[in-house]
């Protein structure tokens, strides 16, 4: 099957989950021999085409006022409001598009992160009379900023702006044939709202992780247990809340790993705001080192996030998570052996639980899957094989493969 897949950007240009989740689709999409080849954009001034593990990779140009995955200073109001003006329909970045689709002639188009391309892409898929896919991964169709949170707080419903400059995203759905949810919350999130109307849908979480399974390196006894946050660092990822907990924990034998990167002033000012010397700041870590070096992982979003790639990739390697109470993460949070949750923002609940996690450390290093073939929801051919029967329009529901999620989210796994 030839499939091309769209997403804003791919490896190694990232921001977060998304562009790790889409390439390792890709990847697997090759491996059981499809053809596929990718559209995404980057910071230069031409279009670029090259082949990365298989995928031809083609890399356009942002076609919009600047480009918005720096770590310098934020635009101002003004020049981001105009950029999501230009990204209402985008009609520069969909012919370009269009030239590679008549290129590749594709079976399949399977977009996903759209922001920088905009649904315009969609008309070009459609006039071509190819089968359009739609992974929801973000909720960039329901609001300008893509997140469904404002001014450290997630949105209780959208503002009159949002629902003006998204307005044509919502008619622009029915263009699609299918669409997929990483998550039920986020696909629920839609479908109220009237989007993808007697489209198709389906649920199909992300491929995990090989390169962090099974992970066997545990911290020294004598370090105390060590916790570790690994993601952007923003308010809506919950950082805040994080380091404001590590002021009300009662126990000392702690340290506290963070991973990651943010807007450059931002991270300045956490720094000496939380200037604790058992927290240590990593910059940018590659997963793998990352989890060897940490006993549990604090899942601190709180925004509404899809699905949390790292839920997946701690439990893959063998570690314990607590987690907020947030968007999809629940969906995911009890296939884990050792996990506790919390309400989003609620960073004396996190300390209280941080301390108990230190009161028992035997247990909070015995993390991993609750159940041994849990790993398998997120293999590659599992998914692969999800995926391709929806590109071939043989999917005949939108539940999960049986005996998978229900009867293991209804079981307890807090300690």
């Amino acid at each position: 099957m030839r499939v091309v897949i769209v997403n804003t950007l791919y490896p190694p240009f990232a921001v977060g989950g998304a562009e790790r989740s889409v390439c390792l689709l890709a990847e697997a999409l090759v491996r059981a021999g499809d053809l596929v080849s990718v559209i995404s954009l980057h910071p230069g001034s031409e279009e670029t085409v090259a082949s990365l593990n298989g995928v031809r990779v083609y890399r356009l140009p942002m076609d919009n006022r600047y480009w918005p995955f720096g770590r310098g200073k934020k635009p101002c109001s003004v020049a981001r409001l105009l950029w999501h003006v230009g990204d209402a329909w985008n009609r520069k970045a969909a012919k370009r598009v269009g030239r590679i689709l008549d290129q590749e002639r594709p079976d399949v188009v399977h977009t996903n992160v759209i922001g920088g391309f905009s649904v315009a892409v969609w008309r070009e898929v459609k006039k071509r009379n190819i089968r359009l896919v739609h992974t929801l991964r973000d909720y960039y169709l329901l609001c300008s900023r893509n997140a469904l949170f404002r001014s450290g707080s997630t949105c209780a419903r959208r503002c009159a702006s949002c629902k003006v400059m998204t307005a044509n995203r919502k008619s622009a759905s029915r263009l699609v044939d299918a669409v997929v949810s990483v998550s039920e919350y986020v696909l629920t999130s839609h479908s109220e709202r009237e989007y993808f109307c007697g489209v198709p849908s389906s649920i199909i979480y992300n491929i995990g992780s090989a390169d962090t399974a099974a992970l066997s390196p545990r911290s020294d006894p004598q370090d105390g247990l060590i916790f570790g946050y690994i993601g952007r660092l923003e308010d809506e990822k919950g950082i805040q809340v994080l380091l404001q907990a590590t002021e009300y924990l009662s126990g000392s034998n702690w340290r506290l790993r963070i991973a990651g990167a943010g807007l450059d002033n931002y991270v300045k000012v956490l720094k000496r705001r939380f200037s604790d010397p058992r927290i240590e700041w990593l910059g940018f870590t590659e997963a793998k080192q990352f989890y060897a070096s940490i006993d549990v992982t604090i899942v601190s979003s709180v925004w509404n996030e899809p699905l949390s790639r790292t839920v997946i990739e701690t439990f893959a390697s063998g570690k314990s998570a607590i987690c907020a109470l947030s968007g999809g993460i629940p969906e995911i949070a009890n296939l884990g052996k050792v996990v506790a949750t919390y309400p989003p923002k609620d960073a004396r609940g996190l300390a209280a639980i941080m301390d108990r996690a230190m009161q028992d450390t035997e247990l909070w290093r015995s993390g991993g899957f609750r159940d041994a073939n849990s790993l398998d929801f997120f293999a590659d051919a599992s998914i692969v094989t999800r995926y391709r029967a929806m590109y071939q329009d043989k999917v005949t529901d939108r539940a999960m493969p049986e005996g998978s999620w229900g009867n293991l989210l209804q079981r307890s796994s807090t300690p």
